[in-house]
């Protein structure tokens, strides 16, 4: 085998290479014990950042509509408490945000029981930093929901 088929090549990255070598990563979730498809699978990337786009949206409807004096920075930045009161509520009460619910999705802890509201906090927290949610596993799952130990599921 040749240098390059050992590491692959930056198109294909190191998942592409590991599963040339024979490696078996399974499907995404299988570590936590979720099932491939169906109720309860991870959810597909796209129904998540659907999803947060039209929380943010509605964020950004409120914070103009009751907060915002037409400045776009300062309409911002209360869209960006109304996200953290949005998720905080919605997620530590029925494990869902608008968005989520609109996309079929729920919000529960690795073990498959709601999330805490010391859980909910920090996930909420560290989605409205944006990193976090933008750095994500090989399940699927991004830093904010590692930390807290949830993961976004199928209804």
């Amino acid at each position: 085998m040749d240098k390059r088929q050992a590491v692959g090549s930056w198109l294909s990255g190191p998942r592409a290479a590991a599963e040339d070598m024979g490696v078996d990563f399974g499907h995404r979730g299988k570590r936590l014990g979720l099932p491939e498809e169906g109720p309860g699978a991870i959810a597909p990337t796209g129904r998540r950042l659907g999803a947060i786009f039209v929380d943010w949206g509605l964020c950004f409807l409120i914070a103009n509509a009751f907060f915002g004096d037409g400045a776009p920075q300062t309409t911002a930045n209360i869209a960006v408490g109304v996200l953290f009161v949005v998720n905080a509520l919605a997620v530590g009460t029925v494990g869902f945000t608008p968005g989520k619910r609109l996309f079929k999705l729920r919000v529960v802890s690795v073990d498959g029981g709601r999330l805490g509201f010391g859980r909910v906090l920090l996930r909420t927290v560290l989605l409205c930093l944006a990193l976090p949610a933008l750095i994500w596993d090989r399940d699927g799952r991004g830093l904010h929901d590692r930390f807290a130990k949830a993961v976004q599921v199928r209804l």
